[in-house]
């Protein structure tokens, strides 16, 4: 089929329904409603998004070249790497996907959003326990815990702050209009309320009423697991489901799929975090419950993956011209490679050797940015556009932003997994000095700074772009801004 005699769905500009119609008025009411509070996410994101950009190029060339500033306590590896990893986690990945999410849920349960003003005190709070966070652990007030470094004044700063967000997309559910509940609410919804469950779980067990000995490990892995799996993931992947059919106006291929993959997915992900402590001094069953659900989990990734791709049969030529599509299906791929990577690197034979190594890095790096990054990237390109009244002002800035990410993510995770391995099997012979495994990895981590550069370029291009769009500067045509030159019939609508 050729891409211009595709019918796609019309965006906010072009419709064949008159002006007045009472669902173009609805859509507008609920924008309106969620344009503060979705922008201000967005905004405060993209910040921090930028900054954890700046954290990682300084981790990444101290790996090679650790003399670098090394007289500056605060500026020292230890405390720069968990500093990115908290500021993308919390301050970029929470922020954006927080945002998305509440637009999708207002959206989708057909309601304005009241009282917009209390997420934005919510959302200010949380920006307030991320930078008290990010300057504890420069202070050197790190707690030492993967993904939890934050100290206990930011992460009750966060609680509280996520307890105005959280409630307020949740109430909005609970005042939805009209019976039929879409995919994507179930998986924001859930979303919603595993995180506090999974913070207030990890903070009590390894702060307030400690568990005692290697069993913070445990817990400390099982929420690093989690949190990618069900805070992360299930943004990414509710998402995903209302990008892709909307912009190609199809509906979703299966709800029956969709219906195994998210209880599978539900069931199976919350089992994981064992897995990354194979050989360590626990009991072997629940190292091996882990594993097992590990593998499990193809059952939602392949359910998932058979969805998205019959949804989208026929249309992948659209590809070419929408940026959104573009960036979510690029996404919702990465989602397959990145669970077939955490499989194979949980079983036993493998993580004896990689678990230590940069593999595990590269793992993070794909289902944290290359999954869940690019789709919210192609959320915010669909979304602020209605939100701002105004069209992306530069498709060659998106074309940019797009290729420095594609290409920079996918350099850095062949080095890290090129690296990771070589490390691996250096590190499991016994006859090599420790110092030779590490200098053996160090071309591939030079290869990994340069990825970062092609990242740093896409970041600032797209935060330079985004700045355009909240000062009113984005054009203001009749037609969305596509990638490339669209020809439709007369007749024929087009979308993002």
């Amino acid at each position: 089929m050729n891409p211009t005699e595709i019918p796609l769905k019309s965006p906010s500009s072009v419709t064949n329904l008159s002006i007045g119609d009472v669902e173009q008025v609805e859509r507008a009411l609920i924008d309106a409603s969620t344009r503060v509070p979705v922008l201000m996410f967005y905004a405060s994101a993209v910040v921090w998004l930028l900054l954890g950009t700046l954290l990682a190029g300084f981790t990444s060339f101290k790996l090679h070249s650790p003399d670098l500033l090394s007289n500056v306590s605060f500026l020292t590896w230890g405390r720069i790497r968990p500093a990115h990893l908290n500021v993308m986690l919390y301050g970029w990945g929470s922020m954006v996907g927080m945002g998305t999410a509440i637009w999708l849920m207002a959206r989708l349960c057909r309601t304005t959003l009241r009282h917009p003003l209390l997420l934005v005190t919510g959302g200010a709070f949380w920006n307030l326990g991320v930078l008290l966070g990010i300057c504890g652990i420069l202070m050197g007030d790190s707690t030492g815990y993967h993904w939890l470094e934050f100290p206990s004044y930011a992460a009750v700063t966060l609680f509280i702050a996520y307890s105005i967000i959280g409630s307020w997309a949740v109430l909005m559910f609970r005042f939805r209009r009209g019976d039929p509940i879409y995919i994507t609410q179930w998986y924001l919804l859930a979303a919603f309320l595993w995180f506090p469950w999974m913070y207030l779980a990890a903070q009590t067990m390894l702060f307030i009423v400690p568990v005692q000995g290697v069993l913070q490990a445990a817990v400390n892995w099982w929420y690093a697991n989690n949190l990618l799996f069900l805070w992360f993931g299930s943004l990414g992947l509710g998402t995903a489901y209302y990008m892709i059919p909307k912009v190609i106006g199809r509906p979703v291929y299966s709800y029956h799929l969709a219906a195994i993959g998210f209880w599978t997915y539900a069931f199976f992900a919350s089992w994981t975090g064992m897995q990354r402590l194979v050989d360590g001094p626990f009991p072997a069953w629940m190292i091996t419950a882990s594993i097992a659900a590990m593998i499990l989990c193809i059952i939602p990734v392949a359910t998932v993956g058979l969805n998205h791709h019959m949804t989208m049969r026929g249309y992948f030529p659209l590809m070419r011209y929408s940026p959104t599509l573009r960036f979510t299906v690029f996404g919702a791929m990465s989602y397959t490679a990145f669970s077939v990577l955490g499989v194979v690197i949980s079983l036993r034979s493998f993580a004896r050797y990689l678990q230590f190594s940069e593999v595990s890095v590269a793992y993070s790096h794909l289902g944290l940015y290359a999954f869940f990054s690019m789709i919210m990237f192609g959320a915010m390109y669909y979304i602020v556009p209605r939100l701002v009244g105004r069209e992306w002002r530069f498709a060659s800035l998106i074309k940019i932003h797009f290729w420095a990410s594609v290409y920079g993510i996918g350099l850095m995770t062949l080095m890290l997994l090129a690296g990771g391995m070589v490390q691996g099997m250096n590190m499991d012979n016994p006859t090599l000095p420790f110092t030779e495994s590490t200098q053996s990895v160090l071309p591939y981590l030079r290869g990994r700074s340069l990825s970062g550069i092609l990242m740093t370029v896409a970041h600032f291009v797209f935060a330079y772009h985004f700045l355009l769009m909240l000062l009113g500067l984005g054009r203001t045509a009749s037609v969305p801004t596509f990638l490339n030159p669209v020809n439709p019939e007369p007749g024929e609508m087009v979308a993002h």
